[in-house]
Order: C-alpha cells, then structure tokens, then sequence
C-alpha cells in the first residue's frame, strides 16, 4: 500500500495558520473515480482515499507507515514567502513588465 505524507498550506479562505500545522498521511488512490449515474457525483470503489490521519511531526507518520510496512512518499513542506510592502507601494506606477 503507498501513501503520501505532506503538511497542508494554510486555507486561502482563512488568515490563521492554526490547522496547516499538523502532518497528513493520506492513502494514494487505487481504484478509478467515475461520476455517479444519480446525482452527478465523482464516486470510488476505493474507500480508503477518504481517510487521512493526522501527526504533529513528520517522524512521527515516517514512523507510522514504516511500522505498517507501507511504501510511502514525504512531500517537503512549503515555505512561506513573505515579501514585505508599504502602503504607499499599492499606488506607485511601474509598467506590465516591471511588476512582480
């Protein structure tokens, strides 16, 4: 069985950082997704790509899977790039080509 190991970034709805600390090991999908002949929806012979478990440390869900015997995939964690701006920086004029 593989999985994927990865730490979330942080909801584009949200300002807080409080659930993209923990580390998520997510079962990789095995079987084929197709839409549902009722209502339209993707549905899946394979109820395992709904479960996801949380760890605080990526040792710790390296440690999980590797005592599973599962292969599994750690995804680096993203970091932030803060580009720090004045206000006064919103109303200068620089051309298309000059913006960053």
């Amino acid at each position: 069985m593989k999985v994927k190991i990865y730490k979330p970034s942080k909801n584009a709805m949200q300002s807080g950082r409080a659930k993209a600390q923990d580390w998520i090991l997510e079962y990789e999908r095995s079987g084929e997704q197709r839409p549902e002949a009722l209502m339209g929806w993707t549905g899946s012979t394979d109820t395992l790509n709904q479960v996801k478990l949380y760890f605080d440390t990526e040792q710790e869900a390296v440690a999980f899977a590797q005592a599973k015997n599962w292969g599994y995939v750690t995804l680096g964690e993203q970091k932030r790039k803060i580009k720090p701006r004045n206000y006064g920086d919103n109303f200068v004029y620089c051309a298309e080509d000059e913006r960053a």
